[in-house]
Parts: C-alpha cells; sequence; structure tokens
C-alpha cells in the first residue's frame, strides 16, 4: 500500500506541479449505488474519471461506506444486477469477473500487467466517505465504456494469496460506465 500511496502522489503531484490538469479530456462521472443480494439499492455518491497524461483520474465522492481500505474494480460487463455465485443469490454478480481483455488470469498491481480492471483501492474515512483520488496508469476513456465499477467489501493486497482476486470479498457498491 506504501508503494501505491508513493506512486500515486509522485504522479498526482508532478503533473499539477507542471500545471497540468487531470481535465485535459471531457470529465465522466460514474454514479455509484449499493448492491446487495436482491439488487441495487440506494446512491451512495458518485466516482467523477479524468484523463490526464499518466493516466485515468477517479474522483470519488462516495459516503455511507464501512471505514477502511476496499477494493476497487472494472468488471467485464456493464451490470449492476444480483446473480447466484456458489448456489446463492449475490450482489452485482452480472459484472463479471474483473476486466482482462488480454485473458491474463492474472490479479495483479493497476501499473502491472495482470487484468487491465485491477484499480487502486478506496479509502474510506472513519466517517464512511471516500474523497481520495486514485491514479489507473494503463487506462484511457475509451476502456472505460460498456463496464462496471465495483467496491468491494474488503482491501485489495494485488495478489491471489491468501485470498483469491485479492481478497476484496464481497461487492458492496456499483456503477456503470455508458
Amino acid at each position: 500500500m506504501k508503494k501505491l500511496s508513493t506512486i500515486l502522489a509522485i504522479g498526482l503531484s508532478m503533473g499539477f506541479a507542471n500545471g497540468l490538469s487531470a481535465t485535459a479530456v471531457a470529465n465522466e462521472t460514474i454514479t455509484m449505488n449499493a448492491v446487495n443480494d436482491k439488487g441495487v439499492a440506494e446512491a451512495v455518491g458518485e466516482i467523477e474519471v479524468s484523463e490526464s497524461q499518466y493516466g485515468l483520474v477517479f474522483e470519488p465522492a462516495l459516503k455511507d461506506m464501512a471505514p477502511g481500505m476496499h477494493g476497487f474494480h472494472m468488471h467485464a460487463n456493464a451490470s449492476c444486477e444480483p446473480g447466484k455465485k456458489e448456489g446463492k443469490m449475490a450482489a452485482a454478480v452480472s459484472a463479471g469477473g474483473h476486466f482482462d481483455p488480454k485473458n491474463t488470469q492474472a490479479h495483479g498491481e493497476p501499473w502491472g500487467e495482470g487484468h487491465l480492471g485491477d484499480l487502486p483501492p478506496l479509502y474510506v474515512t472513519q466517517a464512511g466517505e471516500v474523497d481520495q483520488p486514485v491514479l489507473a496508469p494503463r487506462l484511457t476513456m475509451k476502456d472505460l465504456k460498456g463496464h462496471a465499477f465495483i467496491v468491494h467489501a474488503d482491501g485489495d493486497n494485488f495478489a491471489d494469496q491468501p485470498k483469491k482476486l485479492g481478497g476484496g470479498g464481497a461487492r458492496v457498491a456499483c456503477g456503470l460506465f455508458k
């Protein structure tokens, strides 16, 4: 996590210190909703996405989330609907797995060579709010169309050990990029 924070801080500070704006391309907004095994629930906020020379900047404005680190991923399908997982209904299963157009079948770091949908985790404050931007250096705006963005219940260690797909667990919030 320290490595991720350092890379994000350096990239963003270099860009903004040089007079660059994350708004060089028109910003897009993803509305995020809580999800559960019954479907899509109330809105929990928005994530504004903009393109910078360092990749995409995701600027969340989320509320009513559990404090701590949460895995954040771009998933293969544009759906937040529940589905069956291991014989039981589960939240946002219809979003599919992490977006992996090169079929790497490898969960990894946002700057690595695994799933293209592996994004930096989101930090939720004790007040249940998320407002710290994260940088996705391998993505462009054209990659986002037709995908769901998922916030998971737990953090993400960017590995398949000790738990598969970083250990993010249940899907707690979902938004679509149309």
